[in-house]
């Protein structure tokens, strides 16, 4: 199975679960994770203010309040670039992922395998792992403007139709190739080409069953806080991803 990944700008919080010493001390500057868990729904998130509000209740439950979170992904009429806030952004670590909006997009990012963690400060699966869970959907172009046809109905889809624009957190697939190192825009799959290509039962990118991987997540940035500040935050694993590369 695969999973969605969705990434929240600086309107959302982050929180740190058992590690609760290391990941609190973090609280101020954390403003990047990856989901931990999924919607259950496939890319079905409610739409844009559901996956927000996804990302939102997990910083929450980990222990970071106050701040709104966003999650990275395009609609058929916003881009995830324009949802994030202005950054910088840190982990749950408090290790920088980037300055702003253009480094975030640009090759010097510092998101690894290493570094996206989820909001409890911990590493997420990626394809050498199993169950692999590096897929994270975004429906977004490198450059972090929209694909409309890519975002499974506006993120409303959890059927047999449609499609979504994935990436990799951990800048891994099955080649070297920009493309399989992207974390935000990677590949996208639809039924009947995952059919013809796999030749497994019908999954599409929207749906809550995969036979390829684990279930994506999502990446959140902290679009704001209750002072003004700007972070970001990203999202992990969050429902099941039906291609993964």
């Amino acid at each position: 199975m695969r999973r969605l990944l969705l990434v929240a700008a600086i309107a959302t919080a982050v929180a740190l679960a058992a590690t609760a010493g290391a990941a609190f001390s973090q609280d101020a500057k954390m403003s990047f994770f990856v989901t931990s868990v999924g919607s259950g729904k496939g890319a079905d998130l409610g739409g844009l203010k559901g996956a927000d509000a996804h990302c939102a209740s997990l910083a929450e439950a980990a222990g970071v309040t106050g701040k709104t979170w966003h999650a990275y992904l395009s609609s058929s009429t916003q881009d995830a670039r324009d949802r994030i806030g202005k950054g910088p952004w840190f982990n749950a670590k408090g290790e920088k992922i980037a300055d702003d909006v253009a480094s975030l997009h640009g090759s010097a990012n510092g998101i690894t395998k290493k570094t996206a963690l989820d909001e409890k400060g911990e590493v997420v699966n990626g394809r050498v792992d199993t169950p692999n869970r590096h897929d994270m959907l975004t429906g977004s172009k490198p450059d972090g403007t929209r694909i409309a046809d890519q975002t499974c109905g506006d993120w409303t889809m959890s059927g047999g139709e449609g499609a979504a624009m994935m990436g990799h957190h951990d800048r891994t697939g099955l080649d070297d190739s920009a493309a399989a190192k992207s974390w935000n825009s990677s590949h996208a799959r639809a039924a009947a080409a995952a059919r013809r290509r796999s030749r497994v039962p019908a999954a599409t990118a929207c749906s809550t069953a995969s036979p390829w991987s684990e279930p994506g997540g999502l990446i959140a940035l902290l679009h704001g806080s209750v002072n003004g500040a700007v972070e970001a935050c990203a999202a992990a694993p969050l429902s099941p991803s039906p291609w993964s590369w």
